[in-house]
């Protein structure tokens, strides 16, 4: 299976879902502010649906507040050690919950014969947690800053939508979505990148260009919801 028969398959098996929120948009198109719908689409990865507004939150908690980093969030028990957020979950639940919120996946980055940035729907990302006793939303760009110039970083992401791999031993068994390996949301280009920054941005261990902002982030082991929201282009009218 290709990663485009995948995202086929999966966007088609949520057809009915969002036929269905369709049906609600219209039968609450007179109120002022259509609730919110949240439908979980695997462990810890919620589809959140507000009229036509669609993001996609993930449970994680803080695992690094200082150093170098390649990743803003990464699957627990793989890539702590560069993450900031780590989070219990299939990556590819996040594929889905992406594709049914209207995000299309572009292509992972590519460095033969020439750099090539990934692509795919622009995503903005934001970070939800308890702050002295309220619920406070933040930029997750804020969390993160270059090591030469102490700036934040200034780019959202693009959903790349990783690979596929086949089992070398066994071609019968469903292949494996490369972002499990840990590169779910990344900050350094991966070929196997779920989400990727569209920049050239190395991920050799010489060459890493961004670090924890350690002021912005909260205490370690911090429950927090990391929030997609794909930034899709405005329909034309007929």
């Amino acid at each position: 299976m290709s990663l485009r028969t995948f995202s086929v398959v999966m966007a088609a098996s949520l057809i009915a879902l969002q036929a269905c929120s369709s049906q609600d948009n219209v039968s609450e198109a007179p109120r002022e502010s259509a609730e919110a719908k949240k439908v979980p689409l695997g462990k810890n990865v919620t589809l959140v649906v507000q009229g036509k507004k669609r993001e996609v939150q993930i449970a994680g908690k803080i695992c690094l507040r200082q150093g170098q980093l390649e990743q803003l969030l990464t699957r627990m028990r793989t890539k702590e050690h560069e993450a900031i957020i780590a989070a219990d979950i299939d990556a590819r639940d996040v594929h889905t919950a992406l594709l049914a919120a209207g995000a299309e996946a572009g292509n992972p980055v590519k460095w033969q014969p020439k750099f090539a940035p990934p692509t795919g729907t622009a995503i903005k990302v934001s970070i939800e947690y308890s702050k002295k006793g309220k619920t406070t939303r933040e930029p997750a760009n804020d969390w993160i800053r270059s090591i030469k110039t102490k700036k934040k970083l200034q780019t959202d992401w693009v959903f790349a939508g990783s690979q596929l791999w086949p089992d070398p031993l066994d071609n019968t068994k469903p292949p494996f979505y490369a972002a499990n390996e840990g590169d779910v949301i990344c900050i350094s280009n991966f070929d196997t990148a779920l989400l990727d920054v569209p920049i050239d941005s190395s991920k050799s261990n010489d060459d890493l260009a961004y670090e924890a902002n350690t002021d912005a982030i909260p205490d370690l082991e911090t429950p927090v919801v990391v929030i997609l929201e794909p930034v899709l282009p405005a329909k034309k009218k007929e």
